[in-house]
């Protein structure tokens, strides 16, 4: 097996500064081989990047010191990493001799409240998993509404990303749903910051990739939880359709029956159907996909309901898809458990652990692509691009989100339509496999370029400062003047090339 190579960016001394043994703090360093090695991996298993020593919190105040430490002392130079899971792909979490701050280690508690202006609410940890918030909140009949597909990451860090899922569209992304959270800036102060104290803050650390502090406790919007789900497949030959459908769907409007989760997957002779579809559904499958040329697509529809709402929901679903135009008898329903739903991500890795397929190479693409650009797409890139490498692994994701639900004051980006999609290529590959798939996706990036389809990566990996630049576009100058603000000795996420790169 070949390992991948660490990146040729980092250049490691392996020396922290004597200073650093002093501090309250010491005690919770580690700097061992199986430490520094852990530290030094992604869920991308694409870079490596060593670090000098890795922290394991004690408390709040202890990541503070620390950052404080490091603000104080310019003349240090050190680099601070804060690492939930570390489900990036190109060592956005790591800090290249500098200190990896685990911050799973902190234990806090998950505090449910209600008040009069926000309702009900979570108080939850930066360190929280997402499939703890949803198991506490579930014991009081209460929920987040706007959810990510895979619900093993922590809060700080899907709203230093933004969070999206099939919810999106109606609730808008996870960063859409946060009402107020402490941070510690890149000067080691501890700050609660809202939409009104402290509102620069607030909105430049939404989606701000982890470059202006590091997220302790995040106040999470909350509703009624549903029990289960009506849980609908419907398969398509043409792309129009298909889009056409989709955006019907998300276009909500009062007094409208309203799915609460919408989603699309292309499926190829390579995609594995899962367990969703019964023996008999994937022997019908794929010689609809061999006779649509090798690629027929996937609307993923989901309703709630409750032992109120139980008796009105097939009605419910008769009308969502009323008027759609999927292919006659290639329409699948299934129900189930909002836990089993929402948590369905973990029961394939569970699956994919145990045939040693998980801790691989994962060279993923994630775009927002415009939705007037996306018909060029499908031909450009779908057909002329995938089905001809023949190469894809794992989903391939596409599903369109209301542009309307996102906060523009807010870090993240997004492509600049009302309506925008979301297309993830999720590849995993072997260890010495991986090449092809960047060639791929760099193939991808090319024509959109070429062909002036203005798209926006999620999840941004780039190495120069141009290219940053240019990712942010309109926000670049707000960017960095937050980040002078907050981190202005560029001590946080060195992982992300931001303010490190040339």
């Amino acid at each position: 097996m070949t390992f991948v190579l660490a990146s040729p960016l980092c250049v490691k001394s392996n020396h922290l500064p004597p200073q650093v043994f002093e501090l309250s703090i010491a005690g919770e360093l580690r700097s061992d081989p199986e430490s520094i090695d852990a530290a030094s991996r992604d869920y991308g298993n694409i870079v490596r990047e060593f670090p000098s020593a890795v922290m394991d919190p004690l408390s709040v105040r202890d990541v503070r010191t620390l950052v404080s430490f490091v603000y104080g002392n310019g003349s240090v130079g050190l680099t601070l990493a804060a690492r939930g899971r570390a489900h990036s792909v190109r060592g956005q979490a790591m800090a290249c001799d500098g200190i990896v701050i685990n911050m799973t280690r902190l234990v806090t508690p998950v505090n449910v409240s209600w008040s009069r202006s926000l309702g009900h609410y979570a108080d939850v940890g930066g360190q929280e998993l997402w499939i703890d918030v949803l198991k506490e909140t579930l014991r009081l009949g209460l929920s987040p509404v706007s959810w990510t597909d895979y619900l093993y990451l922590t809060v700080g860090g899907t709203l230093s990303n933004a969070g999206i899922g099939g919810q999106a569209f109606r609730y808008g992304p996870q960063i859409s749903n946060v009402h107020e959270m402490d941070v510690i800036t890149g000067k080691g102060e501890l700050v609660t910051c809202s939409k009104e104290d402290n509102p620069e803050l607030f909105y430049a650390v939404l989606g701000g990739l982890g470059q202006f502090g590091i997220i302790t406790r995040a106040r999470i919007a909350l509703d009624r939880a549903p029990t289960r789900v009506k849980w609908i497949r419907m398969l398509y030959t043409n792309f129009s359709d298909f889009s056409r459908d989709q955006e019907h769907l998300i276009s909500s409007q009062e007094g409208m029956t309203v799915p609460d989760y919408v989603e699309g997957l292309l499926l190829m002779h390579e995609t594995q159907l899962d367990d969703y579809y019964s023996a008999a559904d994937r022997a019908r499958i794929m010689p609809l996909i061999t006779e649509n040329g090798g690629l027929v697509y996937s609307i993923e529809l989901i309703k709630y309901y409750n032992e109120r709402t139980k008796s009105s929901v097939d009605l419910d679903v008769k009308i969502l898809l009323e008027g759609l135009n999927y292919v006659p008898e290639f329409a699948f329903e299934r129900d189930a458990s909002y836990v089993e739903f929402l948590d369905r991500v973990h029961t394939a890795e569970l699956e994919l652990q145990s045939q040693g397929l998980w801790n691989v190479p994962h060279p993923w693409l994630n775009l927002f692509v415009p939705s007037s650009r996306m018909a060029d797409f499908d031909v450009g890139v779908f057909k002329n691009i995938v089905l001809k490498n023949n190469i894809t692994t794992g989903p391939l994701l596409v599903y369109p989100m209301n542009r309307n639900k996102w906060n523009d004051q807010m870090s993240a980006v997004t492509a600049d339509e009302d309506v925008f999609y979301t297309v993830a290529f999720l590849h995993s590959s072997g260890f010495d496999q991986w090449q092809p798939f960047d060639a791929q996706n760099e193939e991808v990036i090319r024509f959109c370029k070429d062909n002036n389809i203005k798209i926006k990566q999620y999840l941004p990996h780039y190495t120069s400062r141009a290219h940053w630049a240019n990712h942010f576009g309109s926000k670049w100058d707000t960017f960095r003047k937050r980040k002078l603000m907050f981190d202005p000795k560029n001590t946080l996420s060195p992982g992300q090339r931001i303010f490190n790169s040339q």
